[in-house]
């Protein structure tokens, strides 16, 4: 009975963990390399996150303070102060909540009391003392002032009572609103839906003065818009001649007025635009939008289109007039589902805006170029010195110029990304959604990087690299790795990226993380496994695998420093072409016992869930390599023998191939019991002792086994006196070939044991209190992966 129990049990474990891998991917490249569970970068001190108190965190917006080392959260009525350092230490809190009656008449008018809350929304720098805060305010927003203090006193952070004012205008009424802003010289550029209702979105200025905005109930200029990104950009060093880009979707009538299709747009006004002086009083006169393209080309010309915007990140550059823009898309289609990631450079941005205008007669017409006359100063131009330094202000602007402007908002061409396509694609049906990004240059000794971090819809982030071959005009993906940064799948609704103190900040509705950019010892301890990893960030300095630096900094070990991000070529800089057998002898060794006519697993997992492995049978000097049946099946997790014979015995050799590179990883002895001398031990031992939960083995029983002795007293714990102990399963599955018995354990005591013993035992067993971490799996077992267990 007991044998049958391990046996259904181990199976089962086993086809599950086979399915779960077999379903959950389709194609190699969507592999990562390297896979940490929530518990794995936790316990190898990847990563931290700020639970916030008691309710759920639900944070809206995150603002990087450098200066101040402070990372601020506006969240559902409250703000946080975190340090960049440990986001989980010393927090600093605002309450920022509706009041009694607020609530109470945001009930009577038919919300629900969750939509009642503060949530925060617009969280900006105003000065290098204050923040700019704006709350939804249970549908009636409200803004204010956050002091901080002064860089390198001591750190402030309170709401100042006096500076509470109304937030129509610069924050949503309902919380879910998408909404973003940004502020420069004082001003506060902000793209949101200004009414209760929701039938007026606009892009809006706000100051002391003056309420700059885009016309009220004008299709043309924007017909039911999404909101996603926004950034402030010179073109050149002119102030005046500064641009502000707001980035959105927004609905399109088709060329047969029927259906409406979902274009994703990138909109630009002057930063200095005043409006007009009789005509678009307080209403832009610079507005202009176009259509940021990013597809695939497809046969006979057809291109498949990723037209929904998701996230937006500005990388800025040495050169801050020229920041590189990532988009991340997402498809409309009911048939074709995928995301997409395309770049785009400033110059491409600006040649649209400096393009033909676009026109149609009518909206079920086609969109045609503007070929008649276009008046001075060219509309959608800003008015500075750049431009001629005739007009001081844009009140100055001829009618014709804001007549043209308002008639003739669109550009005809689009903005086509960089290499004409995605630098990275995700079409696998019924995968996870992608949600945010975040992108960070780095510079490798064979070029620079960009290394994108995605967030997705089930707590993961994505550490990615995209090579470009210029030869085949093709792009490669690289999935470093994927880190599940909460304990639970949430969606990931901002990334914030700290190239300065190599760490990332992660929110979602549970609290907000701090996450590692790079853990390079993680990587493995040989030359190879590091070149291997193909991580910009991470080289081998001839003892490790550690952080690269250009060279000028640490150039102590330089001549020592190997690394290939481009081709991974751990078979020139490592000397692994050949497997000899010196190699093969280094190689880790394990004994494991199987039972004949039972199934067993020797298993073996690469670190890199990128490698290929290979299986070989060691007889004498002959080797042989496994190929599989439907009796040995070669899975993810190792060998799996579902019917072991005695003809099985062996040495099994797991080698890993990647790139090129081979490596043995394991030399695996099997040794096959007969399966009647096992069941008459058990059999004899429940008759002598009479009771199913404790055996052990006589001594001339396994005299016979070949190997490493066995003491006949190993199959009962050391820590648990006297031999009636009900975890001697767990030595028993050893003896079988299944090592991980701790899956099981939970299974078997709710299976064999009382309520009460098994209090007892979680008591006996449990760790102490306070204990520190221990060392991670990555460290403990250098040749494994992590990985996701079911226990996870």
């Amino acid at each position: 009975m007991m044998a049958v129990c391990i046996r259904t049990v181990y199976l089962t474990m086993m086809l599950l963990c086979l399915n779960l891998l077999g379903t959950a991917y389709t194609a190699h490249s969507i592999y990562p390399r390297i896979r940490l569970s929530h518990k794995e970068s936790w316990q190898l001190n990847r990563t931290w996150v700020f639970h916030g108190h008691g309710a759920s965190l639900q944070p809206q917006t995150m603002l990087l303070d450098e200066g101040h080392e402070r990372l601020y959260i506006g969240a559902k009525n409250a703000l946080y102060s975190l340090s960049l350092d440990r986001v989980n230490t010393h927090p600093k809190e605002i309450q920022w909540s509706s009041t009694e009656y607020q609530i109470e008449e945001c009930l009577m008018k038919g919300r629900e009391k969750l939509e009642c809350a503060n949530y925060i929304k617009v969280l900006q720098q105003y000065n290098q003392t204050h923040l700019l805060v704006c709350g939804t305010g249970a549908f009636n927003p409200v803004c204010g002032l956050v002091t901080v203090g002064i860089t390198g006193q001591d750190r402030q952070f309170a709401l100042e009572e006096d500076s509470v004012m109304s937030g129509r205008g610069r924050c949503p009424y309902d919380p879910n609103s998408p909404c973003t802003s940004t502020l420069s010289r004082g001003e506060l550029y902000v793209a949101l839906y200004t009414d209760y209702w929701e039938n007026d979105g606009a892009l809006c200025r706000l100051n002391n003065q003056t309420y700059t905005r885009t016309e009220r109930d004008d299709r043309q200029q924007l017909n039911e818009p999404k909101f996603v990104g926004s950034a402030v950009i010179s073109d050149n060093d002119d102030r005046d001649d500064d641009k502000v880009y707001f980035f959105f979707t927004e609905r399109e009538t088709d060329a047969e007025g029927a259906n409406k299709a979902v274009y994703s747009r990138v909109g630009r006004v002057c930063a200095n635009d005043q409006g007009g002086q009789r005509m678009l009083v307080n209403r832009w006169s610079s507005f202009l939008k176009t259509r940021l393209i990013c597809s695939v080309a497809g046969p006979n010309g057809i291109d498949t289109h990723f037209d929904e915007l998701e996230d937006v990140f500005v990388l800025n550059n040495k050169d801050k007039k020229n920041p590189e823009i990532f988009c991340l898309f997402s498809t409309t289609s009911a048939v074709f589902k995928g995301y997409a990631v395309c770049v785009y450079h400033m110059d491409d941005i600006r040649a649209a805006f400096n393009g033909p205008f676009a026109y149609r007669e009518r909206p079920e017409h086609h969109w045609t170029p503007y070929e008649d006359r276009v008046p001075y100063p060219r509309p959608g131009s800003c008015a500075s010195k750049v431009n001629g330094g005739g007009f001081s202000s844009s009140k100055e602007f001829p009618d014709e110029v804001l007549r043209f402007v308002r008639a003739h908002p669109v550009m005809y061409r689009p903005i086509l990304p960089q290499h004409r396509r995605p630098v990275l694609l995700q079409t696998e049906p019924g995968r996870r959604k992608l949600t945010q990004i975040a992108v960070d240059r780095v510079q490798a000794q064979d070029g620079n990087y960009h290394v994108l971090y995605i967030g997705t819809d089930d707590s993961l982030v994505l550490k990615i690299i995209t090579i470009y071959n210029k030869d085949t005009d093709t792009m490669e993906e690289v999935l470093l790795e994927e880190l599940q940064v909460f304990k639970v799948p949430v969606p990931i609704k901002e990334i914030i990226i700290s190239p300065k103190r190599q760490q990332l900040y992660v929110g979602s509705e549970v609290g907000v993380a701090q996450l590692r950019l790079h853990q390079c010892d993680l990587y493995g301890s040989e030359c190879a496994d590091c070149c291997l990893a193909r991580d910009p960030y991470c080289a081998w300095d001839g003892l490790t695998c550690s952080r690269y630096y250009p060279a000028g900094v640490y150039t102590k070990s330089r001549r020592f420093r190997r690394q290939d991000v481009r081709h991974g070529n751990a078979v020139q800089l490592c000397n692994g072409l050949q497997i000899d057998d010196e190699q093969w002898h280094r190689a880790e060794e394990r004994f494991v016992y199987g039972v004949e006519r039972n199934s067993t697993l020797l298993e073996c997992v690469p670190r890199s869930l990128q490698a290929k492995v290979l299986w070989f049978l060691q007889r004498g000097d002959e080797r042989h390599e496994v190929r599989g049946d439907e009796r040995v099946i070669l899975t993810s997790h190792g060998l799996l023998f579902l019917r072991v014979r005695s003809s099985d015995a062996g040495v099994y050799v797991c080698q890993t191939v990647e790139h090129g590179y081979v490596h043995a990883l394991l030399r695996i002895t099997l040794h096959v019991l007969k399966g009647e001398k096992v069941e008459s031990v058990i059999h004899r031992v429940n008759d002598r002792e009479g009771d199913k939960a404790a055996v052990t083995c006589p001594h001339s029983s396994l005299d016979s086994v070949p190997g490493p002795s066995i003491s006949p007293r190993s199959l009962v714990p050391s820590s648990v006196p006297g031999a009636h102990s009900r975890l001697w399963y767990k030595e028993f599955l050893q003896l079988i070939g299944y090592g991980d018995a701790q899956r099981v354990e939970a299974y078997c005591e709710r299976v064999w044991c009382s309520d009460k013993k098994r209090k007892k035992s979680k008591k006996k067993y449990a760790p102490p209190a306070g204990e520190k971490r221990g060392k991670g799996r990555g460290e403990e077992n250098s040749h494994r992966a992590p990985r996701h267990t079911l226990d996870t």
